[in-house]
């Protein structure tokens, strides 16, 4: 099949791979010309395990394309694929500004019936305006159908090849057939497409999102509560995760969640909801949670050394959201690292893959600097801070921290140490709901 995607972010970019190494033709758009000139240089401006293989793989044998020119992928595409950025307004709400200008773009160029699908994560009812704008301005017919992606960041390769349902909403069979004959490959071992309305599947990607960043934030709380009471919040998940109605999916406590969707999507759904009158003070709660957990390991810091840091040098080890990416959108590091420094420590920090992006966005601040080995970043400092819970860093040389290190003090930031083990090494150790 003939398949064009506009937007080569995140989304658009695994998605566009996924198809063509299915075996479809696919042509991946964008404005901009610096991405889609690295791209047909080979180069990945983005770092998720497994993609820039892909990518080569179906590049080479000409499935895979990428270009600027927008107009000529309309022309040249059967289904279109809606996947460009809705950053947060000011309120919260979607800036949906880059999906409506596709639409008009699709719109000005088709030339025979398209099928519009909006992978984009998107408010419930932009897919009546995609509508709106394309019947506007053409008067080709055309089917406009919502598409929801659900990839991890750090396994979106994975989730794009074996997905664990594909949900899509049409109120179309046109759309409905050509839609499954895109998928079919993808769902060969059993695993769902769901088929459902339109507002319905859009409503999907938020809930499930909120669930999850409700589910960590819960556990955080729970956290908090363990750390006051003396419980352990690792034997609570356990405990918790045993039960097949709670399951043991994202439970963990730590220092917040980051990133370019639970963030960002917990937002636009709380903007929904007041836009139609509703408090969802639930959803308030998950927020408002978080912000305060990416906090936390400061707290714990100058509960340990003090208010005044001044003189004081930590070493971070994790600065991406999560392991497996270089996504530092929304990441808890950056918070830390401000409240650290803010109050005259020095840090320096360490992570495979996200100390450039980590560079940029603490740019002048002179109190922050970055090395790539984890063990050089820890001679002498005063405290190491885990915050990203790379595998590299799961079982590290404990007896070559204690020799580099100034002052034997730990703050397991994602508790995936073992807190008896190192104060068995004269370590302090300071855990997220650990007693």
């Amino acid at each position: 099949m003939r398949v064009g995607v506009v937007g080569t972010g995140y989304v658009g970019l695994v998605l566009g791979a996924g198809l063509a190494d299915s075996g479809n033709r696919v042509i991946c758009g964008d404005i901009d010309k610096a991405k889609i000139d690295m791209l047909n240089h080979g180069e990945i401006p983005i770092f998720e395990p497994g993609l820039a293989e892909m990518v080569a793989r179906n590049s080479s044998h000409g499935r895979l394309t990428f270009t600027t020119d927008i107009p000529q992928l309309v022309r040249d595409s059967d289904v279109i694929f809606i996947a460009v950025g809705t950053p947060p307004s000011e309120d919260g709400s979607a800036d949906l500004g880059h999906v409506l200008n596709v639409a008009a773009t699709i719109a000005d160029n088709m030339d025979g019936y398209r099928l519009v699908v909006v992978k984009s994560t998107v408010p419930v009812g932009t897919c009546d305006k995609v509508r709106e704008v394309i019947a506007s301005r053409t008067k080709h017919i055309f089917d406009v159908a919502s598409n929801p992606e659900f990839l991890k960041e750090g396994e979106a390769v994975r989730d794009m090849m074996k997905p664990d349902r594909i949900v899509i909403g049409t109120d179309n069979e046109r759309a409905r057939e050509l839609l499954e004959e895109v998928y079919v490959t993808f769902v060969r071992t059993g695993n769902p497409i769901i088929f459902m309305d339109i507002k319905s599947s859009e409503m999907t990607k938020y809930a499930s999102n909120a669930m999850l960043a409700t589910r960590i934030s819960f556990m955080n709380e729970m956290a908090s509560i363990c750390t006051k009471i003396g419980a352990d919040i690792d034997m609570v998940r356990h405990g918790m995760g045993a039960d097949p109605r709670i399951g043991s999916r994202f439970l963990f406590a730590g220092v917040g969640y980051g990133g370019s969707c639970f963030p960002k999507d917990v937002k636009a759904l709380i903007a929904t909801g007041v836009d139609n009158g509703l408090e969802v003070p639930l959803l308030h709660a998950v927020e408002h949670i978080n912000a305060k957990q990416k906090t936390l390991l400061v707290d714990m810091v100058v509960d340990h050394f003090g208010e005044d840091l001044s003189g004081l040098k930590f070493a971070m080890w994790g600065l991406s959201f999560k392991p497996n990416t270089d996504d530092m959108r929304e990441a808890p590091s950056i918070e830390i690292i401000k409240g650290l420094t803010a109050k005259g420590a020095t840090v320096v920090a360490t992570d495979p893959v996200a100390m450039e992006n980590a560079a940029v966005i603490l740019k002048g601040n002179e109190r922050v600097s970055f090395l790539a080995d984890e063990y050089e970043a820890v001679s002498g400092v005063d405290a190491l801070l885990l915050v990203t819970e790379w595998g590299t860093f799961r079982a590290p040389s404990f007896s070559r921290l204690a020799t580099a290190m100034k002052q034997k003090v730990i703050f397991d930031g994602r508790n995936i140490w073992q807190p008896a083990k190192l104060r068995e090494m004269g370590f302090e150790y300071y855990g997220i709901g650990r007693p």
